[in-house]
């Protein structure tokens, strides 16, 4: 569960800069939020949760 909640604070931050940065504009960076939510209750939710959390722990496997 810290993981999820991590990995929103991270996007959230990144999307934060993107968009002060000048990079995102507020009206993209608000539809990819929506699009985002709209995603999570579909059918490939659960596909894509595997998905994330597989690339998360190959990354946890690293070792520097």
């Amino acid at each position: 569960m810290s993981l999820r909640i991590s990995l929103v604070l991270l996007l959230g931050i990144v999307l934060v800069v993107l968009i002060r940065g000048g990079s995102l504009k507020a009206g993209p960076a608000v539809v990819s939020v929506l699009f985002g939510f709209f995603l999570a209750s579909t059918s490939m939710a659960p596909e894509i949760n595997r998905l994330v959390s597989s690339v998360v722990g190959m990354i946890g496997q690293i070792r520097f």
